[in-house]
Order: structure tokens, then C-alpha cells, then sequence
């Protein structure tokens, strides 16, 4: 069993940056890809972002170029930077492990 713990949600300005946090503990030799989904009000939960243990990373079309996942092992923690916000990317952020672990989800909100 893996836990996860997001962090690093807030509200922000279009244009502003935001750095989320996915802490994991537990059985974590098991996970062989991280990432992130969100969603938003009254919209189905889409996939973000997902890297492998190797480092292997993989963006939706509509974050690419202004998002960047990463991961530091020696913490069991992978990070989101989400650079160029736009009120569209506003919604709740999920922070998952394979094969099936979810973390309890942060609120991200854009808006002036």
C-alpha cells in the first residue's frame, strides 16, 4: 500500500506560477510511474502529467510547454511546476502512484 500526500495548491493570478507537491510513503518500491490528473467543476478527472522511475516524463497538449514534472528519490516526492496559469487550468489536483494509489487531491484556482 502506498500513501500519497499532495501539497502546494492556492489561488493565483493568469500568468502566475504554482508548484505542487506529492509526497509518498509506504510500500513505494511497487511504484514504477507517478503523476498527476485534475479536474475541474463539473468536468470528468484528465490526465496531466506522468513520469517513470527512469525519469520518462509525458504531457497532456494542454499543459505542455508550461508544466514540468520531476522527482526527487531520495525524498519518495515528485513535484509539478506549473508556469503561464490560466484560469482553465484552475480545478482539484491528484497526485497518483501505479499500480492504483491516489492522493487526497489539492485545490489549484486562476482567477483575478
Amino acid at each position: 500500500q502506498v500513501q500519497l500526500v499532495e501539497s502546494g495548491g492556492g489561488l493565483v493570478q493568469p500568468g502566475g506560477s504554482l508548484r505542487l507537491s506529492c509526497a509518498a510513503s509506504g510500500s513505494i518500491f511497487s511504484i514504477s510511474y507517478m503523476g498527476w490528473y485534475r479536474q475541474a467543476p463539473g468536468k470528468e478527472r484528465e490526465w496531466v502529467a506522468t513520469i517513470t522511475s527512469g525519469g520518462y516524463t509525458n504531457y497532456a497538449d494542454s499543459v505542455k510547454g508550461r508544466f514540468t514534472i520531476s522527482r526527487d528519490n531520495a525524498k519518495n516526492t515528485v513535484y509539478l511546476q506549473m508556469n503561464s496559469l490560466k484560469p482553465e487550468d484552475t480545478g482539484v489536483y491528484y497526485c497518483y502512484a501505479s499500480p492504483t494509489s491516489w492522493g487526497q487531491g489539492t485545490q489549484v484556482t486562476i482567477s483575478s
